[in-house]
């Protein structure tokens, strides 16, 4: 047997196959990355709920004072309403749709600071245990809101990393695989706050 003649088609075969272990592995590899950032967004999204929930406890708490501003448990139950409209999908995550959601989620936030300072104005109800409690856990709540966006971008950022580099961006896009948005700062979270006494 001639071993020469084989020893070309050997040659194409050992090549093909590393071509395609390689082509495979940057597959599989943003595969697992982009699972990553469907976990952590999902961890972003029960943060979120959370803070909904508790929020729902604290208008609730809180209409029981009777002469409580209206016109500021509105502004805040219309907030959580919409802010559980918005929806991101994790498979595909864009910079609109990031923009949209902390649109919203700011929306929520800003009214329920109103909430907060409003409630200074009551001291039955800043004495209500109930109220103190859920005042700890929604404060507790930002916190993990905070770093599970934080470990949110630090998830996308290995696979933007991966699908962009060369040679991998030559065959993500072919793979369906996009570039990830990153959670920014709020519009106008630059600027100071403004203290009044």
């Amino acid at each position: 047997m001639d071993f020469k003649k084989f020893l070309p088609w050997i040659i194409v075969a050992v090549i093909l196959f590393a071509g395609y272990s390689w082509v495979k592995g940057i597959n599989n590899t943003a595969v697992t990355l982009n699972q990553d950032i469907e976990e952590s967004w999902g961890n972003v999204q029960t943060s979120y709920q959370r803070r909904n929930d508790l929020i729902g406890n604290l208008v609730n708490t809180v209409k029981g004072a009777a002469d409580f501003e209206k016109s500021t448990l509105t502004a805040v139950i219309e907030a959580r309403a919409k802010a559980t409209q918005t929806t991101v999908d994790p498979a595909n995550i864009t910079p609109e749709q990031l923009e949209a959601f902390n649109k919203a989620q700011s929306g929520v936030s800003s009214s329920l600071s109103r909430l907060l300072v409003t409630v200074e104005q009551y001291p039955d109800l800043k004495a209500n245990q109930n109220f103190l409690k859920l005042q700890d856990e929604l404060a507790s709540t930002e916190n993990q809101i905070l770093t599970a966006r934080t470990r949110f971008n630090e998830t996308v950022k290995p696979y933007n990393t991966h699908i962009k580099t060369f040679p991998n961006s030559m065959f993500a896009g072919m793979f369906g695989f996009q570039e990830k948005a990153y959670f920014n700062a709020v519009e106008g979270a630059e600027k100071p706050v403004e203290v009044k006494f």
